[in-house]
């Protein structure tokens, strides 16, 4: 395919100041093991009286291969934190919640616990049930605890324990399906479904701590679904709110029927906490809705919706729901940025919504009443959005040289305030450098968007090797975040210039993105005259994999490619996949139309197999049903049978990323060992596999 080449690249000269080139020489760099030790700390849970928070911290202990998740107590007035729960290798508490202000709950072993905050206080146990509960809620209002626990189909949580127990006497292990989804992500289905439910949480007023807490009969708020009875069809809640008084409950979910594959369909759903009323409110929208949130009085709902079936990086627009009146409106239409998560004001005339802006994630408000939005935070990656009071935000708040941690927003003032440090002490005297933005222009013209991270002892009269990081989606976006996941620039930025296209425009389809990449990817970046254009390596996942193997049939820039669950067969990917939507809307159609195939054919990786020769490391989750084992295999086969240097690494237990910490150890150390290889470079410490 002909490639046309960008006519301009405009990107700023690069700026380095000798303090920050002193600074970085004075530390440490951020190698495999302590990047993976660091802590790690969530979202926060403000208090009734929105004094104080909860939030866990975890971390991993790479000699003995676990974790460790506590939780912690953060005054929110002094900024103190205190721990609240055992700190111990491959202990585990999770879900924090209020009870009140002086007590607060948590799941451990599958218990939840109550324990007041006063030093040396015990845990109450409130709730054992039978199976696995998930995402719990306690509303104090109506005395009801929420939460979701995966059933078969129309039983109760013992129900589903007797029949669970009865599966392990079966004789077989067949499973038999006639309706798409058969498996999903990294999942066959089953029958069990992830449902909602509510239950009466009471106290019988007894000074026995065994009877502190009594817990009734759950009731299924998915009851009404259409197709639930049917075991075959499988669904889920995928999110779900809950009003501050405890009476409705909102959620989405896939719209059950017998091929869920090409469909992205999402539904909003809302249903009194008795049970009764369930209300479908996206009926006429066949996009996918997400993050259903109440406003404090409960009148209003709000959501976001994709609009275009069958599309995924569709935009999002923001939906309002008026239970009272039962209408349905839209807002803020003209807005060319599309939000990830909606919270409401106290007075509810006020949405706070975080958006991807140019390669941050930052926070905007949004006027109800006229649809007009203000930028309250510049950079870095916000999440995590919870109200505090009506000008005062908490919210966790993150960039490439900054871990995520807790923080306060002024909305009137913008200022920004830290309240949590979670790895001062680890990070102290270690380099983590930060992102600068620069734009090019694509082969068509479009302004692209990247940034790059300066190596540990940065020295700008030297020429650097480039690892080149190329994301995932395509709709996803390279962010300036501190990730603890395989893509943090700063782990490349040991020894490499770290180089990372942010999100591209957003597009109708997938095909023409390499003709945003390809300028950057064959280095034209004139100003950067520390650029070694002959030491150049890219990697990617996923799309970023896909683009991988369009480099290696395009391109000879690359000296080594890292290839992580990228798409080769752009017709068996149809074939083997377990969302069609994507191949069908990005490739317009299916492959075994002959009408359609010429489509798949041209924006096929293997169909430029004989052009491909470069050295390229493969990885691989065996669970990985997105983009299946052979997406790995096929192309490793290619290379070693054409004699061109490959490697495949292959994981039994992973499924699209790498989930586990001791795999995420061997994961980093294999890739930086390949770049470091055909880069002719040295990393600035030892590597221990």
């Amino acid at each position: 395919m002909a490639v046309r080449q960008a006519l301009q690249i405009t990107c700023p000269a690069a700026v380095v100041h000798a303090a920050d080139n002193e600074a970085s020489s004075a530390k440490k760099p951020l190698d495999i093991r302590l990047f993976h030790s660091l802590n790690r700390a969530s979202a926060a849970v403000v208090s009734p009286d929105s004094t104080k928070a909860l939030f866990t911290q975890s971390h991993y202990n790479q000699d003995e291969n676990k974790s460790a998740t506590f939780i912690n107590l953060l005054d929110l007035a002094s900024g103190n934190i205190t721990r609240l729960t055992e700190d111990a290798i491959g202990s585990s508490f999770t879900s924090p919640l209020w009870f009140d202000d002086t007590s607060f709950g948590y799941i451990h072993k599958n218990v939840l616990y109550q324990q007041p905050l006063q030093e040396g206080a015990n845990a109450t146990e409130v709730f054992a049930p039978p199976i696995d509960i998930s995402s719990v809620k306690y509303l104090k209002e109506s005395g009801l605890l929420a939460f979701i626990a995966d059933v078969y189909p129309d039983c109760a949580l013992h129900k589903t324990r007797e029949l669970q127990d009865a599966e392990k006497h079966k004789i077989d292990s067949a499973q038999i399906y006639d309706n798409l989804w058969p498996r999903h992500w990294n999942e066959w289905m089953g029958l069990r479904k992830s449902t909602l439910f509510v239950a009466p949480l009471t106290r019988p007023g007894s000074t026995d701590e065994r009877l502190a807490w009594v817990v009734g009969n759950e009731t299924n708020l998915m009851h009404g679904l259409p197709a639930y009875h049917d075991p075959m069809i499988r669904w889920s809640v995928d999110e779900y709110t809950v009003d501050t008084a405890g009476s409705r409950a909102a959620f989405v979910t896939r719209k059950p029927k017998h091929d869920m594959t090409s469909s992205t369909d999402v539904d909003v759903y809302v249903v009194d906490t008795s049970g009764s009323s369930l209300q479908l409110l996206t009926g006429n929208v066949d996009g996918m809705a997400s993050g259903p949130t109440f406003s404090q009085d409960g009148q209003l709902l709000a959501w976001l919706q994709m609009e275009t079936g069958g599309y995924e990086a569709d935009i999002n627009r923001i939906y309002i729901h008026n239970l009272a009146k039962n209408e349905t409106t839209s807002i803020a239409r003209d807005w060319d940025l599309t939000p990830s998560s909606l919270l409401w004001s106290s007075d509810a005339r006020t949405l706070f919504a975080i958006v991807g802006d140019k390669g941050h994630n930052v926070v905007y408000t949004i006027d109800v009443a006229t649809g007009q939005r203000n930028k309250l935070t510049e950079r870095g990656t916000a999440g995590g959005l919870r109200r505090l009071s009506q000008d005062k935000l908490l919210l966790t708040h993150g960039d490439t040289n900054k871990c995520t941690n807790i923080h306060v927003l002024d909305t009137s003032s913008k200022e920004l305030r830290q309240l949590t440090d979670v790895n001062q002490d680890k990070l102290r005297d270690v380099y983590v450098g930060d992102a600068e933005d620069f734009w090019f222009s694509g082969a068509r013209g479009d302004k692209v968007h990247g940034w790059l991270v300066k190596p540990h002892n940065f020295d700008p009269s030297k020429k650097y090797p480039v690892a080149y990081l190329v994301h995932g989606g395509p709709q996803q976006a390279n962010l300036h975040t501190f990730s603890y996941a395989q893509w943090n620039p700063n782990m490349y930025a040991s020894a490499w210039l770290c180089r990372c296209p942010s999100q591209l425009p957003r597009l109708a389809d997938i095909r023409p993105e390499f003709h945003r990449l390809h300028p950057l990817a064959v280095g034209r970046i004139p100003h950067y005259d520390f650029v070694d254009k002959d030491r150049m390596v890219a990697l990617g996942a996923s799309y970023g994999g896909y683009m991988m193997n369009w480099f290696n049939g395009h391109t000879r820039r690359f000296k080594a490619l890292v290839n992580h669950d990228g798409m080769f067969s752009a017709p068996m990917f149809w074939y083997s996949t377990e969302e069609l939507w994507f191949p069908e809307h990005d490739f317009n159609g299916v492959p075994y139309k002959r009408s359609d195939r010429a489509m798949y054919e041209k924006w096929n990786p293997e169909r430029f197999a004989d052009q491909f020769q470069t050295p390229t490391l493969f990885i691989q989750g065996e669970k990985d049903f997105r983009l299946t084992v052979d997406n790995s295999i096929g192309p490793f086969t290619l290379l070693r049978h054409k004699g061109v240097a490959a490697r495949l690494m292959y994981f039994p237990d992973e499924d699209h990323w790498t989930n586990h910490n001791g795999n995420s150890v061997r994961w980093y150390t294999e890739v930086l060992r390949w770049i470091s290889e055909h880069t002719n470079n040295t990393l600035p410490y030892e590597l221990e596999l």
